[in-house]
């Protein structure tokens, strides 16, 4: 029997459409107005053979269904793919030249606007935020090669076999900054931010929190929560000017103030945790961080949680055999925070500083291996068309999770299809609509 799942994209063989149109692109129109949005984004070229909107549908389509390169777009939109009749005849290099000449500020301040259309309509609430709007801080490297590069490539030595032999070679690379809702039922991407040549990650995240800031307005986001190497004085101090709290994991990069907290957090007693009996806690209100001259809240967390493995042992024979058995895993972690708590129990800075996870296991690690992350497609010689290509990657792989969890999984208790699914079924809905329409 046809589960209820399959049943919402399917309906006694065909398509459920509106008015003929994709399923989801109408749901684009109605919440964002997306194709207007799109249609009023600038066109740098002077004689443009194919609209602005041609190709930028064509990318963020072909992103959608988690096409791998423009080559596949190119092929899906030649007579016979999927987006033959969504969009019809369109080659890599005239993708490419546009996006070269597409503005990256233009596409990235429509990020802004879709995601200033989600707090309004209420997809950032959350019970265990306690109504706080949490983002995640992080980078990743995209796009290594010791053969493809652009201007604007990080550069670098690396000692690798080329034939059996061991050689050093130049290798190029990029890197992005990202910052993401994690507050939310479903992580949402807010923007990406390139590093430059000489620029740290640090440095780089700042100004993309500037620049969404800029954008969004100060009372937009209210917690960043970010890793141990974020945890630095003129960090921390330009975040609070932007006027957010910040909760940061502690590590080894802060020998004093680490070593503060433990010694702060040894004179006093573990806190109650009867909700989480698998959970360690031990709170510092005050904690002299050296650096910065001023105090921090510390919150130190003992997680004890079962974990299978597998133990190879001889039997009597004296042959290995894989046993399967499940440990006792420790985990440790120290908390930094500015975070004023009042009534609300320490555990939330546990919770708060868990939440960054996801932007790693969720975000970074589906875009990744779904969304093609980490291929340039666009590369050589075209540094500003593989910005725009990442950030219409992103902003594709935003609308799609938005899409599958307020139109699919919120209709049924127990959903069968995965995000990851989606994909497919969004190139069968053009596929179908594509034969209905001939």
């Amino acid at each position: 029997m046809q589960n209820q799942s399959a049943a919402f994209f399917e309906r006694k063989g065909k398509v459920i459409a509106f008015s003929r149109r994709h399923r989801f692109e109408t749901y684009l129109d109605k919440v964002f107005d997306f194709s207007s949005h799109v249609e009023a984004l600038p066109d740098g070229r002077l004689y443009p053979y194919h609209c602005g909107k041609k190709i930028f549908d064509a990318v963020f389509l072909g992103a959608a269904c988690q096409f791998r390169s423009l080559h596949r777009m190119e092929t899906e939109c030649q007579p016979g793919g999927v987006l033959a009749k969504r969009i019809g005849p369109l080659s890599e290099d005239a993708i490419g030249y546009a996006l070269e000449r597409y503005d990256s500020q233009a596409v990235f301040r429509l990020g802004c606007e879709m995601a200033c259309q989600l707090k309004r309509n209420g997809v950032f609430r959350s019970k265990w935020s306690r109504g706080l709007v949490v983002a995640a801080v992080d980078g990743i490297e995209i796009c290594s090669s010791f053969a493809r590069f652009c201007d604007d490539c990080m550069e670098r030595k690396v000692t690798h076999m080329v034939k059996g032999e061991s050689r050093e070679e130049i290798q190029y690379y990029h890197r992005i900054c990202a910052v993401t809702v994690v507050s939310s039922a479903f992580p949402i991407p807010l923007g990406i931010r390139f590093q430059k040549n000489g620029e740290n990650e640090v440095a780089c995240s700042l100004d993309l929190l500037r620049e969404l800031r800029e954008e969004l307005g100060s009372r937009f986001l209210d917690v960043l929560v970010a890793d141990a190497l974020y945890l630095q004085s003129p960090f921390v101090k330009e975040i609070e000017g932007l006027g957010w709290d910040w909760v940061i994991n502690l590590k080894e990069n802060q020998p004093e103030l680490l070593t503060e907290s433990e010694r702060v957090i040894s004179t006093v007693a573990a806190e109650k945790m009867d909700d989480h009996p698998e959970l360690q806690l031990w709170h510092a209100p005050e904690v002299y961080w050296p650096v910065a001259d001023r105090a921090v809240r510390a919150v130190k967390t003992v997680r004890q949680q079962p974990v299978k493995r597998l133990r190879v042992e001889r039997d009597e024979q004296g042959e290995k055999r894989a046993v399967k058995e499940t440990v006792l895993e420790l985990s440790t972690n120290f908390y930094a925070s500015n975070l004023e708590l009042d009534s609300v129990p320490p555990v939330f800075i546990h919770q708060l500083g868990r939440s960054r996870w996801i932007i790693d296991t969720t975000v970074f690690q589906t875009m990744t291996t779904e969304a093609h992350l980490k291929r340039p497609s666009v590369h050589q010689d075209r540094a500003k068309a593989l910005i725009v290509l990442t950030m219409i990657r992103v902003l594709a792989y935003t609308l799609t999770l938005v899409f599958f969890f307020r139109q699919v999984r919120s209709h049924f208790q127990k959903c069968s299809i995965g995000f990851c699914d989606l994909a497919q079924k969004l190139a069968y809905w053009f596929a179908v609509l594509q034969a209905d329409s001939s």
